[in-house]
């Protein structure tokens, strides 16, 4: 079992080693990305964040938050070498790319 680590969080991606020190990431969001297949925080580099969205909708059978997939852009940016930022610094960018995010197939 993962312990739950709420701070610190990792500064940069070369100081992150479990899911849980991704800024934005608890528990919860890590048990989704674990159901992705993604167990370390390397394997979200090259990923693509709207894929993500899509895959977690489908792999739990519902829609998920927009919040999800800003959250999800977050994360994949610090682990491609962005500062860390929070998840809703990437609102305005995710509606921007994506609009509203509609349900999807």
């Amino acid at each position: 079992m993962t312990r739950a680590i709420k701070a610190p969080k990792a500064a940069s991606p070369a100081q992150c080693l479990v899911l849980e020190q991704l800024p934005n990431v608890g528990p919860a969001m890590a048990g989704d990305l674990r159901l992705l297949g993604i167990h370390h925080p390397v394997d979200l580099c090259g990923r693509d964040a709207f894929a993500l969205y899509r895959q977690l909708e489908r792999a739990t059978g519902k829609r998920q938050d927009p919040c999800v997939l800003d959250t999800f852009m977050a994360i994949v940016d610090f682990m491609q070498g962005a500062e860390p930022r929070p998840w809703w610094a990437y609102t305005a960018q995710r509606k921007a790319l994506h609009g509203q995010v509609a349900p999807g197939n």
